[in-house]
């Protein structure tokens, strides 16, 4: 197993992708930390992973709460002598409005909230990862400069906010043997509702892509636990894309 014994904290683990990449951790062998709002939900990502074999605990934490964050991942370290991979991918407020729509006052909120939330759960991992000499931090989503898509609102840049993040985490966090890496996805079809309303959405996904499908909930835990493994020890500063062809280089 190429995790194991890997100690990895997932924040938004008990949504679509969060919940991908705990169960894609733990089936290579890591100890998976679930962390979220809501207890019912991570329980039955917990309780997935541990029917298969795997390890996993659960914390209800408010990702706003800088004390709290922190709090968090000493006790993880205390308990499991290493915090080695972090992952934030508390869905962030999207807004699929035209930017001329949408107000100033909602636009700020929501890109103040998904930064504030990454710059918090990334600071609580750096300071042990920055001890220990070694870790991997992991952001979700990426950044497409190719983009000519109407209308996504703050999504877009919402992504490309967290990309500057991670180019300047990777800078800082590499001296210390730290790596920073992005997973870039076109869009996971079932990360939308399975219901008519998003039918046309989810076959856009597939029929964008140059191999006919999009990427799905598995493909995104393979490539993260690769990644985030030694087998991925020259990744660091980039983004690996995961969108199947319907983001071009």
């Amino acid at each position: 197993m190429i995790l194991a014994d890997k100690n990895a904290v997932i924040y938004g683990a008990g949504g679509t992708i969060g919940s991908a990449m705990a169960e894609g951790f733990a089936a290579e062998g890591a100890n998976c930390f679930l962390v979220g709002r809501t207890a019912a939900t991570l329980d039955a990502v917990a309780a997935r992973i541990r029917a298969r074999g795997g390890r996993a605990e659960t914390a209800v934490v408010d990702v706003f709460d800088a004390a709290a964050v922190a709090d968090h991942a000493d006790a993880v370290v205390e308990k499991a002598g290493s915090l080695d991979i972090s992952v934030n991918v508390i869905a962030q407020t999207s807004i699929f409005q035209p930017l001329i729509d949408i107000s100033v006052t909602d636009f700020a909120k929501a890109m103040s909230d998904l930064v504030t939330s990454q710059l918090l759960t990334t600071k609580a991992a750096a300071r042990h990862m920055i001890a220990q000499k070694s870790g991997v931090i992991l952001f979700f989503g990426g950044s497409d400069p190719t983009s000519k898509v109407a209308g996504l609102g703050n999504v877009q840049v919402g992504f490309d906010a967290v990309e500057g993040l991670r180019r300047q985490w990777a800078a800082e966090l590499g001296p210390h043997g730290v790596r920073v890496v992005s997973l870039l996805t076109g869009g996971i079809p079932e990360s939308f509702p399975d219901i008519p309303e998003t039918e046309a959405a989810r076959q856009g996904m597939h029929e964008a892509t140059l191999l006919g499908r999009a990427a799905s909930r598995a493909d995104v835990g393979h490539v993260a636990a690769f990644v985030a493994s030694e087998h991925g020890r020259s990744l660091t500063a980039t983004q690996v894309n995961i969108s199947c062809g319907a983001v071009g280089d």
